[in-house]
């Protein structure tokens, strides 16, 4: 039994297939009949994919939005759809007006014929735009600071971090120390304020660090500083040696 095969027509897009449809039914494009434009439009786009002819994207969109329509038409309230349909119509008879005003330029003229060689045009390299100074400064200083930013580092910019010297911690321990040896009592905040740099006052603070965990010295309520635990014993006696 030979295949029964069949051609289908081609359309530009689903507003060409409606009226295709709406022009075959008969149909009033102001009055549209939702429910027989649905069937019909499902049934083509059916036979599009047996015949294998790629489905845009748009025929599928607007059988989402004719079925989107249709079900809103099967509730009891249903004021949407007369602004669905209504939208819709809008489209068609827009769609159709160009349609028909394609035909009528197709027929009057050729637009083959409106063509000639490529013309060599003479080209002006010379910039013709003005800028404010301020503009191009700002231009210049950007590019510079850019390509400045892919140099290494100069060493001056390291100097001042370099060259400062190093307080060791053990030389605020003797410090700390010889301020208790002096006075029983030594407040934090005096020895904080005889610090000369930041890395004095990190060194003072160690140092008050390690002989609270050696036990040499303590610590009251008030931030005040007095030997514990023989702590001034030992401090003398080893003055005592090194002299």
């Amino acid at each position: 039994m030979e295949k029964i095969t069949y051609k289908l027509e081609v359309f530009e897009g689903p507003l060409d297939l409606l009226l295709h449809l709406i022009s075959i039914n008969k149909l009033n494009i102001y009055d549209i009949s939702v429910s027989v434009l649905i069937d019909q439009y499902m049934e083509h786009i059916r036979m599009m994919q047996e015949a294998n002819a790629e489905i845009a994207v748009e025929f599928m969109r607007m059988a989402s939005r004719l079925l989107y329509i249709k079900t809103a038409m099967l509730l009891p309230r249903h004021e949407e759809v007369e602004e669905l349909k209504k939208e819709l119509v809008g489209e068609l008879i827009e769609y159709q007006l160009a349609r028909q005003m394609a035909g009528k330029l197709a027929q009057q003229a050729n637009f083959d014929q409106f063509s000639r060689e490529e013309t060599e045009l003479p080209v002006d390299h010379t910039y013709q735009l003005s800028h404010d100074v301020q503009v191009l400064y700002d231009a210049y200083v950007s590019a510079a600071g850019k390509r400045r930013a892919k140099e290494p580092p100069k060493k001056e910019r390291f100097e001042e971090i370099v060259a400062r010297p190093v307080v060791s911690v053990t030389s605020k321990v003797y410090f700390v120390l010889r301020k208790l040896y002096v006075k029983p009592t030594v407040a934090l905040e005096e020895l904080f304020g005889a610090a000369e740099s930041r890395s004095d006052a990190v060194a003072t603070f160690l140092a008050v660090l390690e002989l609270l965990k050696a036990k040499r010295v303590k610590l009251d309520d008030d931030s005040n500083l007095t030997f514990l635990n023989g702590g001034e014993r030992q401090w003398r006696s080893k003055k005592s040696a090194e002299q």
